[in-house]
């Protein structure tokens, strides 16, 4: 199998990386392929004939986005479908991740990949815009993730929010949390392996929700990071009204991955997820 790669340096690109370690794997970070390059993203897929492209590239900075927008729906629409067109040409296979941001947090309940989404950031739109372009792919899925957390890959940067809490417990600082945001955290180990079983058993092509199962607000799971760790949890509470955050975030935003389940790939637990990621 040859897979082409981009984001390739990111939280999550370093984990498809490792996943895909035994396939033919041509990994671009946005130095060597900025998806937003149509005629660069052409020449790229259309050289190395991948059987699979897998999107790992994102403008996440979710406030910038606010004022930036131009440069967020450069890469997380309109480089999606560079990807998507660049594919169809070459009969290959597309993977991209969504976000769970795509939904305005109005619920309290697990979303299902049958809720409507009503973004309420720039961000988000410029996401799901991603989304809808993907399926100009002849094949496409869209994997939607939560609260993504893992190991980065070599001169990886970004960390997630996850990795700060552990650090903070595990010094001794105090931990700002919210008490507000309920979520599905999704661990980068789990998503990969969960995307190689997509490609793998060819299942329907569509919108999937890939997060670990169950639900936590971010203080739950602070508390759970600490229990595991056997240290004490110097906590903070943040509410999202008292962050005064520049763009909206969904305040109920946990997915379900029962339509993954139901094609084969179950889940783990994100409690047995953090243990794993504790550990490694």
């Amino acid at each position: 199998m040859r897979v082409l790669i981009t984001g390739a340096r990111g939280l999550l690109g370093a984990a498809i990386v490792r996943e895909f370690h035994d396939a033919d794997v041509h990994a671009f970070d946005h130095d060597q392929l900025d998806v937003a390059d149509e005629a660069a993203v052409t020449d790229a897929v259309g050289t190395t004939r991948p059987d699979v492209v897998i999107n790992c590239a994102a403008y996440n900075d979710v406030d910038r986005a606010e004022q930036e927008a131009d440069a967020a729906l450069r890469v997380n629409a309109l480089g999606v479908l560079a990807l998507a067109r660049a594919a169809r040409q070459t009969g290959a296979v597309l993977v991209h991740y969504g976000t769970d941001f795509v939904f305005d947090g109005e619920t309290d309940r697990p979303y299902t990949e049958e809720d409507l989404p009503n973004p309420r950031s720039l961000y988000a739109a410029s996401k799901l815009l991603g989304e809808w372009f993907a399926r100009d792919a002849t094949r496409a899925y869209v994997l939607r993730v939560d609260s993504l957390f893992g190991h980065p890959g070599p001169n990886g940067a970004r960390r997630g929010s996850l990795a700060t809490i552990v650090d903070r417990i595990r010094s001794g600082a105090e931990v700002p949390v919210f008490i507000d945001r309920t979520v599905s955290p999704s661990y980068t180990t789990d998503v990969a392996h969960a995307t190689r079983a997509v490609v793998g058993k060819e299942v329907a092509a569509g919108v999937y929700h890939c997060v670990n199962a169950g639900v936590a607000s971010w203080a739950q799971i602070a508390e759970e990071a600490a229990r595991l760790m056997g240290l004490p949890l110097r906590m903070r509470p943040l509410t999202l009204e008292s962050a005064k955050l520049l763009a909206p975030r969904p305040r109920y935003c946990a997915l379900s991955p029962a339509k993954l389940a139901a094609a084969g790939i179950v889940m783990p637990t994100w409690q047995d997820a953090l243990k794993r990621y504790l550990q490694g």
